[in-house]
């Protein structure tokens, strides 16, 4: 299987919310890392999109994270795929789509296996998504293995992105993953 490239891939930063990013398990190094990587991907032009799950309830995407997001798709379903106008909101020509979020073993793995039912190709970044407690996080990471779904950690992400230290970001990068 190739690596990643900033070609074709985008990030999906799945309901990283205020009103919920605080019942989650080790959720500041959550956010943290999550940070990393989409300052990473802003600097090597993958886009971000974020999904907010009944914002007005549950709140909007923390802001440490929403500075680097392109763009927001509200919704109602835990999988967002099933939302009509998720699809055409999303950049064009980017099969492969590294999620993140929370929490793990619900609309992140629901949208993942969602993104599989429409022909898109799912990569769960495990360091950067989280779950209220820790053996759900384990059984949303068991259940993407089951269906031959690819994991990845930020680090692994950033540095396939950039192909080599000659990249021109990458002492910028290198900072992010140094700060993990």
């Amino acid at each position: 299987m190739p690596t990643l490239s900033t070609h074709d891939t985008m990030v999906l930063l799945v309901d990283m919310q205020t009103g919920l990013l605080p019942a989650i398990a080790n959720h500041q190094a959550l956010v943290h890392t999550a940070a990393s990587l989409l300052q990473a991907a802003q600097l090597l032009g993958v886009p971000v999109i974020a999904t907010e799950h009944f914002a007005e309830k549950i709140g909007p995407t923390d802001p440490a994270l929403r500075r680097w997001v392109d763009h927001v798709i509200h919704k109602r379903h835990f999988n967002a795929a099933r939302e009509s106008h998720f699809l055409p909101e999303l950049p064009r020509r980017r099969e492969k789509v590294l999620l993140l979020g929370t929490e793990a073993h619900v609309c992140v793995l629901q949208t993942g296996l969602g993104l599989v039912d429409v022909g898109l190709q799912p990569i769960l970044v495990t360091d950067c998504s989280g779950s209220r407690h820790i053996d759900d996080h384990a059984a949303a990471c068991a259940r993407w293995d089951h269906y031959g779904l690819e994991r990845i950690s930020a680090e692994m992400a950033m540095f396939e992105w950039m192909e080599s230290p000659a990249h021109p970001q990458f002492k910028e990068v290198l900072a992010l993953i140094k700060a993990l």
